[in-house]
């Protein structure tokens, strides 16, 4: 249940807006971005290419202190834009947060280990919204299945964080069941015709 670790990483203050500016700072090995948040007004930078998809490559919520000009600011990697077909990043939003404050963000849930022979994981939830320090947001959540028997669920209450993260689902939710690889087959069949029936009605209508 690793942390995210504080990265740092040097920008340029863009001065063009648009497509056009765009499309030449990407040609150039940089990307996009736009720092915003804190009552700051929203600054536009050209980031290093090769730099950020490091960064991000295995942790999408990475925080990071971004220096640009004679101004530093701490900030969360909120989201990213990629190209559908590539998968190149195409625009990143990073959003300014203090050390001391908590931000939300989804985690993604790592399953470990295996089931009790004979049966299959149904897996409700694979990421949880949570809310958790800027410095210290955990990379994954793991969710130790090894050795469970049939009929054993486990719940957002169930989770086992860090010290200071906190969930901000409901605790009766479903992240991932224990079933027999019969009743899993049964339900994805259900699922099938449930889909199909819904889409039909969608065409009828």
């Amino acid at each position: 249940m690793a942390a995210a670790t504080e990265l740092s990483i040097t920008g340029v203050e863009r001065t063009e807006f648009g497509k056009g500016p765009s499309r030449r700072s990407r040609q150039a090995g940089n990307i996009p971005a736009v720092l915003y948040g804190h009552s700051i007004d929203p600054v536009h930078l050209d980031l290093p290419g090769h730099a950020v998809f490091l960064i991000v490559k295995d942790n999408a919520n990475a925080v990071l202190t971004v220096n640009y000009g004679k101004k530093k600011q701490l900030a969360l990697v909120k989201s990213i834009q990629r190209h559908p077909v590539r998968r190149d990043i195409l625009h990143v939003d990073l959003l300014a947060v203090r050390a001391d404050e908590k931000v939300e963000v989804e985690v993604p849930i790592v399953i470990v280990g295996e089931p009790i022979s004979g049966t299959q994981l149904a897996q409700e939830e694979f990421a949880v919204l949570v809310k958790a320090p800027a410095t210290s947001i955990p990379e994954s959540i793991e969710v130790d299945v090894e050795g469970l028997e049939e009929g054993v669920v486990i719940r957002v209450e169930n989770l086992v964080l860090p010290e200071g993260v906190e969930t901000m689902l409901d605790g009766e939710r479903e992240i991932v069941a224990v079933q027999t690889i019969q009743d899993v087959a049964i339900e994805s069949a259900e699922t099938a015709v449930e889909e199909a029936v819904e889409e039909a009605a969608k065409d009828a209508e």
